[in-house]
């Protein structure tokens, strides 16, 4: 598979940290989230993973010049001039990718310890068009699924917004873990253009085509969408065994 890691974002919530720098290079621990992610995908046998830049571009670029791989391939899709959000990101970003080749996307600003080789396996198993790594998590946005993990929409707890793609009762609540796999098919039935988020394109989609979930329940899962999460998040690694936190970014800390 290729892979694509979403690090483009201006990385508002974690303000004032990012004025100066991209929440790609904001660290954990003396390695930057860009850092963790390309580790995570180069141990899990990716060869090709392309890096949208936007917020801070220059120094993402020069960070990229300067990363070692073991013979990974690293692509830049520029969006400096426009932010796509993820949906029109990965729109541009086609060209660069192998193809007939399945994606792995990534959220920069996301860790975890899930073993992505048993989540690539899945996909390849189910063939869905779209695999989900969701967690039965507490969360104000939920994706909902069916008894077979096939996602049927999705809630806004704090805004009461709910939208349904396909029927089922009761539907299982389920939290975003910032990781996915699309299918190369996915390219040919994208008619958004532009500016769009990629959650709102597989809700399209989602109802003629098969998007499932696959759920983590004993992993370790960190976000650092503000400067509480940054904080805790650094504080909860120091105190993880040293396999733990192996298993987590996939470098010693």
């Amino acid at each position: 598979m290729n892979a694509m890691i979403f690090a483009a974002g201006l990385g508002s919530r974690l303000r004032p940290l990012t004025n100066n720098k991209p929440k790609a290079l904001v660290e954990i621990n003396g390695f930057t989230m860009l850092e963790i992610a390309l580790k995570k995908l180069e141990n899990a046998g990716i060869t090709k993973t392309v890096v949208n830049i936007h917020h801070h571009h220059r120094q993402v670029v020069d960070f990229l010049n300067n990363y070692k791989t073991s013979g990974m391939e690293i692509l830049i899709s520029d969006e400096k001039d426009q932010l796509l959000d993820t949906g029109g990101g990965l729109l541009k970003a086609r060209s660069l990718f192998d193809a007939n080749t399945p994606v792995v996307l990534y959220n920069v600003d996301i860790i975890t310890s899930t073993d992505l080789n048993s989540f690539m396996r899945f996909h390849e198993e189910e063939k869905p068009l779209v695999s989900l790594m969701v967690k039965d998590r507490p969360t104000s946005r939920y994706l909902l699924f069916d008894k077979n993990m096939i996602l049927c929409g999705r809630e806004n707890t704090k805004t009461g917004e709910k939208i349904m793609i396909r029927s089922a009762s009761p539907t299982l609540p389920f939290g975003f873990q910032g990781v996915h796999i699309v299918s190369p098919e996915i390219f040919n039935l994208i008619r958004e253009r532009g500016v769009f988020p990629i959650m709102q394109l597989y809700l399209r989609l989602g109802s003629e085509h098969i998007i499932k979930g696959y759920e983590t329940k004993n992993d370790i899962w960190f976000d650092i969408g503000t400067p509480e999460k940054l904080e805790n998040t650094r504080k909860k690694v120091r105190e993880l065994p040293e396999e733990e936190r192996h298993k987590l970014i996939s470098a010693k800390l």
